[in-house]
């Protein structure tokens, strides 16, 4: 069978496709009656449109910064999340096992009301200065290479804004592989990371300020979520 330029079939083949992306609406789609401010365009996971401070307006590389400011902040929360109502459940029984098989004469950090060491408990003093140093300077090394990666590996054009060269965030650290390796994957990946994070900062949060007003331990707080029902 031979095709000719008139044939319909070729037409199918050969013709550009002629669907359009939408545009993206001039209002938030978080809460309808803000507008969208104009550096979101959704080139980021988890843009909605929101930002009632303005804090994207400045410029598209002071995005990046807060961006990358945001993943740091999210994943340091999601760690806090797990590690806070896990240290109020472990902190003794650890402490017990290590001194009755070592003898080191250790304290548990809790208080007597069973909540862990925050600024608004209190305790903070009664941690190992060496923890702290490892803590700081970890974190020091982390913060400073999302800088340089932001500011070296990310391209700025007058005209056209800004060219995704860097995603704010990626160190290129995935020891088990759980990244996609393909783009609708890795943008839901991306999406489930940032919801998770934000989640997370609201969590530890209201975990300080309840136990700050409760004088309980979130765990004894809400036994339900830690304790075995039977």
């Amino acid at each position: 069978m031979t095709l000719t330029s008139s044939s319909p079939l070729l037409a199918m083949v050969s013709s550009p496709s002629t669907t359009k992306t939408a545009p993206l609406s001039k209002y938030s789609a978080a809460i309808p009656f803000l507008k969208r401010p104009p550096n979101l365009q959704q080139q980021y996971a988890g843009d909605v449109g929101f930002d009632p401070l303005n804090f994207s307006s400045s410029s598209p590389e002071q995005l990046t910064y807060y961006r990358e400011a945001e993943m740091k902040h999210a994943r340091l929360a999601m760690l806090a999340a797990i590690g806070w109502p896990s240290s109020e459940l472990f902190d003794q029984p650890i402490t017990k096992f290590i001194d009755a098989q070592w003898s080191l004469d250790l304290s548990p950090l809790l208080n007597s009301n069973d909540r862990v060491p925050s600024l608004l408990n209190g305790g903070l003093g009664n941690i190992s200065p060496i923890f702290w140093g490892v803590c700081l300077g970890l974190s020091a090394a982390i913060d400073l290479r999302g800088v340089q990666n932001a500011r070296y590996k990310t391209e700025f054009s007058d005209k056209d804004g800004m060219n995704n060269t860097y995603l704010p965030g990626d160190f290129g650290f995935d020891p088990l592989g759980l990244y996609p390796s393909d783009e609708e994957g890795q943008k839901r990946m991306q999406l489930c990371e940032i919801k998770h994070g934000r989640l997370a900062m609201i969590a530890v949060t209201g975990f300080a300020f309840q136990e700050y007003v409760s004088k309980v331990g979130v765990v004894d707080e809400t036994p339900v979520f830690f304790h075995p029902l039977f």
